[in-house]
């Protein structure tokens, strides 16, 4: 079950979603790797930004990230 009590944006700070929800941890590293979490950017760079740089869409890894909450 999901922590999140705000719904995450393709704007949202990578850093914060995984703050503020406990499953985003995993989607975040099934998307972008776990090199995420060893990066500094990841307390300044939104999903947009890091699906641009994985050549990813945004709004499906949104989609995700808010689908936890309803589990």
């Amino acid at each position: 079950m999901s922590t999140t009590s705000q719904q995450v944006t393709k704007d949202s700070i990578i850093g914060d979603v995984i703050k503020m929800s406990t499953g985003a941890r995993s989607v975040i590293e099934k998307h972008f790797g776990n090199g995420c979490f060893t990066c500094a950017g990841i307390n300044v760079e939104t999903i947009t930004f890091g699906s641009m740089m994985h050549n990813l869409d945004p709004e499906g890894i949104v989609k995700e990230i808010n689908a936890l909450e309803e589990e």
